[in-house]
């Protein structure tokens, strides 16, 4: 497995040139960027600015790990207004389309959500017509991905939707596509369930991890902390990924990240997930 850092995990404002400077000192192997509606990296973004990023990559011999996106928040695949879902496949679309162009295999998709509590006045849509909903829309775009050659991953995220393994990899294997599968966080599912158990059942679906800690006790956002300092159990976690035959990358996504030195964050992490990866005693 090789390690990566999603770019959300840096400090509000580093530009990603700063980005691949910290974490390729930190000793990762790749980035995952992220596609915004503005700014760097945009729905906008012109061929030379793909071409300066894959230039500051190539001369940082960093790789580029995934590419996400928190667009999915403002636009959904399940809302009930199909303008919104045309949107939000639009996204896809150009998520695809990038990420051919850098050379990424997968890209982290949000397939809608039924209701999301950190939003405040989100949306909320029953249950099974966001299935129904979501099911169409990423049927639709697998062609897309497959024209592309990148994987659509589903992440598992607080939506309350697609809430256990069994139903994921059923919604997975109804769309029948090799090139959809999961994006699998482990953080996320500490709070209702075991990453190890959905890392068996998901099994070769698995396209791309994150990697993150939650303490059960503390709860809701407030969970979330540095690696090795919550619940989740990294050794059965290395081992039913291994188990499975992964290999790709696993991806530190750091939240929240801290109120002073905030680029310290990258260099712990990149020290925790050697440990767990067992690159050090």
């Amino acid at each position: 497995m090789k390690k990566g850092i999603n770019i959300w995990s840096f400090p509000q404002g580093t530009t990603i040139a700063e980005s691949i400077r910290i974490a390729k000192d930190a000793g990762f192997e790749g980035i995952e960027l992220a596609l915004n509606e503005t700014g760097e990296l945009s729905l906008e973004a012109s061929e030379q600015e793909i071409r300066d990023i894959k230039a500051r990559l190539e001369e940082a011999q960093l790789e580029i790990a995934g590419l996400a996106t928190g667009l999915y928040w403002s636009y959904s695949m399940t809302s009930d207004s199909e303008a919104t879902r045309t949107k939000a496949m639009d996204i896809t679309r150009k998520q695809l389309e990038l990420a051919a162009n850098f050379g990424v295999d997968a890209i982290l998709v949000i397939p809608g959500a039924v209701g999301v509590d950190f939003i405040p006045g989100s949306e909320v849509v029953d249950y099974d017509r966001a299935y129904d909903r979501a099911l169409a829309c990423i049927s639709e775009l697998a062609s897309d991905a497959k024209a592309a050659g990148v994987s659509i991953a589903l992440e598992n995220v607080w939506n309350k939707f697609l809430l256990s393994p069994l139903e994921l990899r059923t919604f997975i294997d109804t769309v029948n596509s090799e090139f959809v599968g999961s994006y699998f966080d482990v953080g996320n599912v500490v709070h209702s369930g075991y990453p190890e158990q959905w890392i068996r059942i998901l099994d070769k679906r698995i396209k791309k991890v994150h990697f993150k800690d939650y303490r059960r006790e503390a709860g809701g956002l407030y969970g979330f902390v540095d690696l090795l300092a919550g619940d989740v159990n990294y050794p059965a976690v290395v081992e039913a990924l291994r188990s499975i035959g992964y290999n790709n990358y696993v991806i530190g996504e750091m939240i929240p990240g801290y109120t002073h030195h905030g680029k310290q964050i990258i260099y712990n992490t990149s020290r925790a997930m050697d440990a767990i990866l067992g690159r050090i005693e």
